[in-house]
């Protein structure tokens, strides 16, 4: 255990002040041991115990097993490679105890894997963890996947609303049910463990995990986090818990990520000690109090230390004082940032008390450096036997030893399971249970469904807008309503109830019709996204794209009544949308079950009302785009506010002042509606060499060689058409005023993409590439990809990071993030560009 008053006489000058500040005020949290891990007091944190009594006979079951192995296959069983990067040979020749399917890796390698793919991946591997020498322990498989708004990486899941959706619910009992299905979806293609529940609480909703996380108030994730965990993994003390209808439970992420420094991902959260414990940890007690058997350590940090590499918290208080006794895991790779470290040696993360690390493609040399760390004493053999120790105990409280295939399992291959009726019927349920109503002019809602309703904006009848992120890819993008066999959009949903009623429902995404409507329902919101990807400057939605203000305003104009939906992974500051609406419905991520939003907004057919709004806010609503701060006193809309239908829905018109200025774009967009965004500016350079800035429309390069005009793609002159009509090639670059370090992002399926329309392609080499200072660039041939691309359409195209670095791009200093270069003769049109997941083709990646 670290303690302050121990510390402070290591530290001389103005730290020795510091440190006997820290002694007095324990909550400021400043004391760091000579290890570099900030002091904690752990006697300060409240207890927990797990609820499972002790188990001799187990823990001899154990020490026997231990006893037997090698330093090797104990090596093996402490480290996470990730599908994508080993083999079933790989589990049997390096004795690995676990792995996973990150979000974007499926069996096959492919983009999607149906369940009979996922049923036969699990038995392969786990075949190979058994297949071991004669006289050799064979220990059975951890196979992890991040099901954390139902099984939502298997194509025909169910697919639950996010957690910021069922904060609103205040429903534990739904939250425990939801993890119960949950669970029989994940045995069904023959996994035994999720990645879930997120136990953070959000102070700062920028931050793009924030969908994640149940609530910024603690006492509401604490309520949440035994429901879920127990519904994941059963209930202690009962025949369920741990059996073959249940998965194992991941608390995450340990400790203080939704509390990072401006709501970065993977930050600091720099706040004191009671607050990390009082706020960030209320929902860990309950969790382990309620039998759960893994806990994910997170990529953020307190107060400068890695929380992978912390040992006052992951020992002292995880394990020591909250009586924790099964496993702790990394995140991704998340032990390559303890300070020291790198992704294949870390040594420091062990010793600070992590158990299990998630080394998804840098398994191999880690394995290699540990074993050598515990031979060279490094890493001591007690420290090694603990964490298998654990690992082991869960598998044996799993029944794994005593199982066979994971395809002869009680609901493996099971498929039917995948969204199966009940199931859905629970998601819906969860729908209807989160929408809360924040504005209800003269009781416009609910709707008759016998009158003319028209369905508008671009998240009406789309089921991936609906789902968000984590949804069959990493980041949710790159996906259609095809690839939702059992799902139904929101418009599918209104659409079903008006036709049984009598009435009609016409779908017009840009809100145009011939017959005016009795009423409008516009559904808009944020395109889906992760985690970095989704972090933002500022809580204003889309700064740079008042499309969806517009549209609400043409309708309003035109004298239709408007009842907003909006889609969104957080509270945002929408005051001028809220105005621009007669009824305004936060819908949050409510996932495959777009029906439950039809259950709420219409009557049934004999007038009366057939679901009334029950959701209540989770977080504070934001009464600026300023108001980042949870724990600002005066917000918008509070805490556990939201209409009933019996409510007063009037709501006087709003301030548009959003409090900041907002021409700081997100980040990862370099061109947008017809110009570059803040920091970047557009050159065009002949062939010779020569660079001219787009200074106004029209533009042409020095030589002639290149000529830009304004044309429209939502909006009028919000794209830009580049025509090379000179002798020679020549390039069009977005150029930054400030490089940009983009290596972390490369870390995974980033790309540069471009919403391009090729208008005239002629014959010659095309290529995409990025500028990285003087001497340094990268480019890649997209001819091909561009002459499949259907001529006169809209399309994002992507370029994948990693392929430019491959190409010799170095990606910690881009400071050209767009560079396209073309054929005399060749007639593109862009409108967007930008650092994103969700390309409609990317672009193959050849070898340099």
């Amino acid at each position: 255990m670290h303690h302050a008053r121990g510390v402070c006489s290591f530290r001389p000058g103005f730290r020795a002040l510091l440190c006997a500040l820290a002694v007095a005020l324990p909550g400021l949290a400043l004391a760091q041991d000579q290890a570099g891990n900030t002091a904690v007091h752990a006697e300060t944190w409240p207890t927990a115990h797990s609820p499972l009594p002790p188990d001799l006979k187990l823990e001899r079951r154990i020490q026997a097993l231990l006893a037997s192995m090698t330093t090797e296959e104990k090596v093996g069983q402490i480290i996470q490679a990730d599908i994508n990067s080993t083999t079933p040979e790989d589990v049997r020749n390096y004795h690995l105890g676990s792995i996973l399917a990150g979000g974007n890796s499926k069996p096959g390698g492919g983009r999607f894997a149906d369940p009979q793919q996922w049923l036969a991946a699990a038995d392969a591997y786990a075949r190979a963890a058994m297949q071991v020498p004669k006289g050799r322990p064979a220990i059975p498989l951890l196979f992890g996947i991040d099901a954390i708004h139902g099984n939502a990486g298997v194509t025909g899941a169910t697919v639950f609303p996010h957690n910021v959706g069922l904060g609103a619910t205040h429903d534990p009992e739904l939250i425990r049910k939801i993890g119960a299905a949950t669970a029989e979806e994940v045995r069904a293609i023959g996994l035994n463990w999720a990645f879930a529940p997120t136990l953070a609480v959000p102070q700062d909703v920028r931050w793009g995990r924030s969908y994640e996380g149940f609530s910024s108030n603690p006492k509401r994730v604490a309520e949440y986090a035994p429901a879920a965990v127990e519904g994941l993994q059963g209930t202690p003390g009962t025949h369920e818990f741990l059996d073959a209808k249940h998965v194992l439970a991941s608390a995450k992420h340990f400790l203080g990520d939704g509390g990072t420094h401006n709501g970065a991902d993977q930050g600091d959260a720099q706040i004191s000690e009671a607050t990390l414990r009082d706020i960030h940890g209320a929902g860990y007690p309950p969790a382990i109090d309620a039998g759960v058997q893994s806990v994910m350590a997170s990529f953020s940090s307190w107060n400068g230390v890695k929380m992978s590499g912390n040992k006052g918290l992951l020992t002292d208080v995880l394990k020591d004082r909250w009586h924790f006794d099964g496993f702790a895991v990394g995140d991704w790779n998340s032990h390559g940032q303890v300070a020291g470290c790198s992704n294949e040696d870390c040594p420091a993360a062990i010793n600070a008390g992590l158990d299990m690390l998630m080394a998804p493609d840098s398994w191999r040399g880690l394995y290699q450096h540990t074993l050598q760390e515990v031979r060279n004493g490094t890493i001591p053999m007690a420290r090694l036997d603990d964490a298998v120790t654990r690992v082991l105990r869960v598998k044996l409280r799993m029944g794994l030893f005593d199982t066979s295939l994971p395809s002869k399992q009680p609901l493996a291959g099971k498929f039917a399971l995948l969204g199966d009726a009940a199931h859905r019927a629970l998601a819906r349920q969860a729908v209807r249970e989160s929408l809360v109503l924040l504005k209800n002019e003269h009781h416009l809602l609910p709707l008759d469904p016998h009158k003319h309703i028209l369905v508008a904006g671009d998240g009406a009848d789309s089921i991936p807008k609906q789902s968000g992120g984590w949804t069959l890819t990493w980041q949710g993008a790159g996906t259609t309503n095809a690839n939702f066999p059992h799902a139904q959009s929101i418009w599918s949903g209104i659409r079903e109830q008006v036709a049984a009623a009598g009435g009609s429902a016409t779908l017009s995404v840009d809100g145009s019709f011939t017959h005016k409507p009795d009423v409008a329902i516009v559904v808009f919101g944020e395109d889906p996204y992760a985690e970095f990807q989704g972090d933002i400057p500022n809580l204003a939605y889309k700064p740079d794209d008042d499309s969806d203000l517009q549209l609400l305003k043409h309708l309003h104009a035109q004298g239709v009544p408007v009842v907003a939906v909006f889609l969104s992974g957080r509270v945002l500051w929408v005051n001028p949308e809220i105005n621009a609406s007669d009824a305004f419905v936060a819908a949050w991520l409510p996932g495959s079950e777009g029906g439950g939003i039809a259950d709420v907004l219409l009557r049934k057919r004999d007038g009366s009302i057939q679901y009334d709004f029950h959701g209540k806010l989770a977080y504070n609503w934001p009464r600026t785009a300023a108001q980042t701060n949870q724990a600002d006193p005066n917000p918008l809309f509070p805490y556990d506010y939201g209409l009933s239908y019996a409510d007063d829905g009037d709501l006087a018109a709003l301030s548009e002042d959003p409090g900041i200025r907002l021409d700081n774009a997100q980040s990862g967009v370099y061109f947008a509606r017809g110009k570059p965004t803040k920091g970047y500016s557009l050159i065009l350079t002949d062939a010779g060499g020569d660079t001219k800035p787009i200074i106004a429309m029209p533009a042409s390069s020095t030589q002639g060689d290149l000529h830009v005009t304004a044309v429209d793609y939502h909006v009028q002159e919000d794209a830009r058409r580049l025509a090379w009509s000179g002798q020679h090639p020549a390039q069009f670059a977005i150029t930054a005023s400030n490089a940009q370090d983009l290596l972390r992002q490369t870390n995974g399926d980033m790309q540069i993409v471009a919403l391009l329309r090729v208008d005239v392609l002629a014959h010659g080499d095309a290529t995409v590439g990025v500028g990285c200072g003087a001497n340094c660039h990268a480019e890649i041939p997209v001819q091909t990809a561009l002459s499949g691309v259907q001529k006169g359409h809209w399309t994002r195209l992507g370029v994948p990071l990693k392929c430019l670095q491959k190409h010799g791009a170095d990606m910690s200093r881009i400071d050209q993030p767009f560079v396209l270069r073309n054929a005399p003769g060749t007639t593109i049109s862009i409108a967007s560009v930008t650092l994103a997941a969700n390309a409609d083709r990317s672009v193959e990646c050849a070898e340099p």
